[in-house]
């Protein structure tokens, strides 16, 4: 027997978080959408409360709590991104980079990123998708056992706010995949600069960056699992490893959607239930009208979205391979969110698109999940790879 039943203790945060949402986040959410890159001086004040959350969920153990790490987090998730997901990413004391080192890193490499922002630094100018196709290069110097890095790496999500940044890089560009490697850098290490911030449709406040790397000198035990090329085996701690992270980052970027769509549909709800409107579940869809069956379609499409991200993120805690699932979870939530946003600023009229209501914010915040963590395309790729039994060769 499957049960959904949220855990007391987890609903418990759910009701802090929604309080912080109502009661700070979303008076802000408006300013730093219209003053991009500026620094949010209530970043202090959003830790904070975001700190008693944790407390609370720390208050007892997964065991007890009824839920482990997966499950609470992307329920927990969606609840901070209905506030605001820019700020709460800009605010956190953890993202994508940190889950990389939980998964390959050594014990002393996660001990230095224990609470510390860490960006993820994969994509460059002429590699966005093909995470294969990497340009940025490690070489080893012999005489001081460094590794020099040289490169630049684009579309980094807190590029300037991280104090660490997970860095994809080759050691040798002719071997392909087999070559690439992680690694631990310093934000202040003076090899790497951040060369320029980006301005955005949507998620403003929080900043993505432009990251050059010069002659970036890093010692020796800052890459990432083990340094040596193996073409032929799929080494647990090399390529394959560093890939297997987005089976976690993928449920979280998913609770990102879904949260994003479903304080577009209650505020849309709202709105129209204030003109009149009502939104019956016991009858047919020839029976409703155009808006009911509108919303309710969009009602079905989101809690679709919201299972699918549970699925994988359950799979995950029970130590389940769940890279299909998490594609699934990811595609769905990103494509549906963008279709949902997109249909409450229409239902909402003139007013949904003018900057007096949230909507527009949401509809242009929204868009980006359907495209980082691997595109909306990308995922129907992995997802038709892993159905289809076929390698990446085989269907591209």
């Amino acid at each position: 027997m499957i049960d959904f039943e949220i855990a007391p203790l987890t609903r418990a945060a759910q009701k802090m978080t929604r309080e912080l949402n109502v009661n700070l986040i979303r008076k802000l959410t408006r300013y730093y959408d219209e003053h991009e890159h500026a620094e949010i001086k209530e970043a202090e004040e959003i830790r904070k409360g975001s700190e008693a959350i944790s407390e609370k969920l720390a208050s007892l153990s997964a065991e007890k709590r009824g839920e482990k790490f997966g499950m609470s987090s992307v329920i927990l998730g969606e609840e901070r991104n209905w506030g605001d997901s820019a700020l709460m990413i800009s605010t956190a004391d953890a993202f994508v980079g940190n889950m990389v080192v939980g998964a390959v890193g050594s014990p002393e490499q996660k001990a230095r990123a224990e609470g510390k922002f860490v960006a993820f630094a994969i994509t460059e100018p002429g590699c966005g998708s093909d995470t294969s196709a990497v340009q940025t290069t490690a070489q080893l110097d012999p005489e001081t056992n460094e590794w020099i890095l040289n490169g630049e790496k684009i579309f980094i999500t807190g590029g300037r706010i991280c104090e660490l940044v997970v860095v994809w890089a080759t050691l040798d560009k002719s071997l392909g995949r087999a070559a690439i490697k992680s690694f631990l850098v310093d934000k202040n290490n003076p090899g790497m600069k951040v060369a320029k911030l980006e301005n955005k449709l949507g998620f403003r406040a929080s900043d993505t960056a432009v990251l050059v790397f010069d002659d970036c000198r890093i010692p020796y035990d800052d890459i990432l699992g083990e340094s040596e090329i193996k073409p032929k085996t799929a080494s647990k701690t090399g390529f394959k490893s560093v890939m297997s992270t987005f089976d976690a980052s993928r449920p979280a970027v998913a609770s990102l959607a879904v949260g994003i769509a479903q304080a577009a549909l209650d505020f849309t709800k709202e709105k129209l239930e204030e003109e009149g409107y009502y939104f019956p579940y016991d009858r047919g869809p020839h029976k409703l009208k155009t808006v009911q069956a509108a919303v309710l379609d969009m009602e079905a499409n989101l809690d679709a979205a919201r299972l699918l991200t549970w699925r994988s993120a359950s799979m995950l805690d029970t130590g389940q391979r769940n890279s299909l699932q998490a594609s699934m979870a990811k595609s769905k939530a990103g494509r549906t969110a963008t279709l949902v946003t997109q249909k409450c600023v229409e239902l909402l009229g003139p007013l949904g698109y003018s900057c007096e209501w949230l909507a527009e914010k949401w509809m242009r915040d929204c868009k980006v999940t359907d495209i980082f963590e691997g595109t909306g395309q990308i995922n129907f790729l992995i997802i038709a790879r892993n159905i289809l039994g076929f390698s990446r060769d085989q269907l591209k």
